[in-house]
């Protein structure tokens, strides 16, 4: 619990020898100050200034602060919880909540306390709590994910090998928990960093057509393996374009459509875009129509209530993360039930007409098969994790367990590209990336990735700076590290072509 030495105003006290106007000074370079302590020569506080009462009273400023302060104030201990103070200093003086009190330490002046500064105090004290308990979580979500990260890839790379039909069903199943587990607990931390306004939109020129294109491409197998028909339209000019948060836009979707299959046992989900110029943008509508049961009044008032005893959970943080991007898109959800059966979810969105030309598609992808990599890391852990991304896309690789071993194999051995961690014992990435750039011929040209937890823009300039030619995140994503092997091999092959 809160003490009073946490939550008081320690203003600078007025000496027993000052007069009205040094009072009134003071008061004019504190605006927010109500009261203020008046101490003798020794700290010890005899009196205290209202400045209520001081404004009220019409003396020369050559007058003494004794004649206008009050000689027998509220004078509490700084150690005092608040909850004493309440039970038994107030009920014994109840204005001095409003008028104000002294608190002291071993008997000197410490500050001054009043209503207003006790509720302000602990309201900054609460807040900076919740932001502390708010980092506190995303940090450890951040690393729950990335063990989940690691733990899927290599259930993935069990589920690629010969196994036993018992043995690859139960990796299967597996696999899919991760999955599970994962996507609940991505959704718990973007409800959390949403509505706590850590994760900015970040609006784009996005074809809206497309957004549909590539919501039926995430969801059409898993529909069909529901055995349910899956049905997506678009409706609007082909050529439309919005600045929007496509990725939020898509995780909202996916929410809907993840809720509307797990309500449809048999039938169809349809999933809508309209799109129609507005005088200030484009006017957006999706609607997602399930063919379930007709919930009634009171289910469907909790639909997007993450917890509500009947959803399965990770429905209900779908739901509740949708609505939670519609606020931060400052769009309106809702739900309504259909004419026959099931329920639609309907959010409506003004966005700004995209004036930039939207990007085309990225050409066709460079194959990265057959390519040769070296892995350098110091934890085995983060190795086999590369080994088995590299090993997904068709890769050969071998492994060093720090900067003086990647030296030595990249000098004598043929490799198309080197995975270079960042820190590590006896010579770091930086310092061998240095080495290999010196090395003679092909050996000192090779493509080298950094592999760090310290991505930031300033952290990846340095990187580049010391002759690497790429940055991939740890946790490392499949995505990612295709894209950079994609960019490198692609870039050789591609000099090796013209030369």
């Amino acid at each position: 619990m809160d003490r009073l030495d946490r939550l008081i105003d320690r203003r600078a006290p007025l000496s027993l020898d000052a007069d009205v106007a040094a009072a009134s000074r003071a008061f004019e370079n504190q605006p927010d100050a109500q009261v203020l302590a008046v101490v003798d020569s020794d700290g010890r506080p005899v009196g205290l200034l209202r400045r209520q009462a001081f404004q009220a009273a019409t003396l020369p400023g050559g007058a003494p602060v004794a004649s206008v302060m009050d000689l027998a104030p509220l004078v509490v201990d700084g150690g005092l919880r608040t909850s004493q103070f309440r039970d038994e200093m107030l009920a014994e003086n109840r204005l001095a909540l409003s008028t104000g009190f002294i608190v002291t330490e071993a008997g000197l002046y410490l500050g001054v306390g009043t209503a207003v500064n006790l509720l302000a105090a602990r309201g900054d004290r609460s807040r900076a709590l919740h932001d502390a308990t708010i980092a506190t979580t995303q940090v450890l979500a951040a690393e729950i994910l990335r063990q989940l990260d690691d733990a899927q890839t290599f259930v993935d790379a069990l589920i690629r090998q010969p196994l036993p039909a018992d043995s690859k069903s139960c990796a299967q199943a597996l696999a899919d928990s991760f999955g599970d587990l994962h996507r609940l607990m991505h959704r718990a931390r973007a409800i959390q960093a949403t509505e706590a306004g850590l994760s900015p939109l970040e609006p784009r020129p996005t074809l809206l057509r497309e957004v549909i294109d590539s919501l039926e491409a995430r969801w059409a197998a898993r529909a069909a393996t529901a055995g349910v028909t899956l049905l997506t339209a678009y409706d609007g000019a082909p050529e439309l374009a919005a600045d929007l948060d496509a990725d939020r836009l898509a995780e909202l979707l996916d929410g809907l459509v993840e809720r509307a299959l797990s309500a449809t046992r048999r039938g169809a989900v349809e999933v809508t875009l309209s799109a129609r110029p507005a005088l200030e943008g484009l006017a957006l509508e999706a609607r997602v129509r399930d063919a379930g049961q007709t919930p009634d009044p009171a289910r469907l008032a909790r639909i997007f209530e993450a917890i509500d005893g009947e959803k399965p959970l990770a429905i209900g943080f779908g739901m509740a993360h949708a609505a939670s991007l519609a606020g931060a898109m400052n769009g309106v959800i809702r739900a309504e039930t259909n004419p026959g059966s099931g329920a639609t979810v309907v959010f409506s969105l003004l966005a700004p007409e995209a004036v930039e030309q939207v990007a085309a598609p990225a050409a066709g992808m460079i194959a990265a098969s057959a390519a040769h990599i070296l892995i350098v890391d110091d934890n085995a852990t983060n190795r086999m994790v590369a080994e088995a991304l590299c090993e997904m896309f068709d890769c050969t690789s071998e492994q060093a367990v720090d900067g003086v071993e990647a030296v030595e194999m990249a000098s004598i051995g043929r490799y198309d590209l080197i995975l270079m961690d960042i820190k590590m014992p006896r010579m770091d990435g930086v310092t061998a990336t240095h080495a290999i750039r010196a090395l003679p011929g092909r050996a000192g040209k090779v493509p080298i990735i950094a592999l760090t937890a310290n991505a930031d823009p300033e952290d990846a300039v340095g990187y580049l700076a010391a002759g690497m030619n790429g940055v991939v995140e740890k946790p490392m994503k499949p995505e990612n590290l295709l894209k950079a092997l994609q960019d490198n091999l692609g870039c050789e092959e591609e000099t090796a072509a013209a030369a």
